[in-house]
């Protein structure tokens, strides 16, 4: 079993940066992979990165959306994910959620159905 937490939520000004935690409990050691989702209001459930963890092979992935401004990270000695996001804009306002992998993929992992253990969510708002 394995719980998700985020944290690093708010209300940020466009241009201003943010970085989102999720920090993970349980079994750890059998997570494959992470990756972070966002749902703005009204609008589907979307991919904006994912990552490797404690598994060999493969490479991160960005959504084009998100590209260039931000980057998913984690230390898995401290069981933390991360998304530093940079030049926010209000485009970028929804609730952020991180995600964990049961099982990876060697394709790409951009469906909600590849990641099975979800965390709460947190918001991020980006006035003009």
């Amino acid at each position: 079993q394995v719980q998700l937490v985020e944290s690093g939520g708010g209300s940020v000004q466009a241009g201003d940066s943010l970085r989102l935690s999720c920090t993970a409990s349980g079994r750890t050691s059998d997570i494959p992979a992470m990756a972070w989702f966002r749902q703005g209001p009204g609008q589907e459930r979307e991919i904006v990165a994912y990552m490797p963890w404690r598994w060999a092979g493969g490479s991160s992935y960005h959504a084009d959306s998100v590209k260039g401004r931000f980057t998913i990270s984690g230390d898995t000695t401290k069981n933390t994910a991360y998304l530093q996001m940079n030049a926010l804009t209000p485009e970028d306002t929804a609730i952020y959620y991180c995600a964990a992998a049961q099982h990876m993929s060697f394709g790409s992992m951009t469906r909600l159905r590849d990641w099975h253990y979800w965390g709460q969510g947190t918001q991020v708002t980006v006035s003009s």
